[in-house]
């Protein structure tokens, strides 16, 4: 079960990517294209080019775990940034999977 501690960083690809791929091809994304370590216990968030899907990335300490979601009906609201990746708030996170859309930093709807 993922703890949401004050140390837990939840890091989102801003790119898309290919999610057919799993363990070994998101940990080398992590590793090459986001610069951070798999190994971390962090969770890494990547989404397809069609922001209808979602895969998250997390080291609990004895393996990798891997979860998947689709949303039946309109996009993921994927977050702007520079870089490779951006950092999200567990509350932002927890917005972001329920298919919240953001409106600024002030709040969010249901899209």
């Amino acid at each position: 079960m993922i703890s949401f501690t004050p140390s837990l960083r939840i890091h989102v690809c801003l790119g898309s990517v290919d999610l057919r791929g799993s363990f070994d091809r998101l940990s080398a994304i992590v590793k090459s294209t986001l610069q951070a370590d798999p190994l971390s216990g962090h969770l890494f968030v990547f989404g397809n080019a069609r922001r209808n899907r979602l895969k998250v990335l997390w080291w609990d300490g004895s393996g990798f775990w891997v979860a998947a979601k689709r949303l039946e009906g309109g996009r993921f609201q994927w977050p702007c940034g520079e870089g490779a990746a951006a950092d999200l708030r567990p509350e932002e996170w927890i917005n972001l999977v329920q298919g919240l859309e953001v409106v600024g930093r002030a709040g969010w709807y249901r899209r």
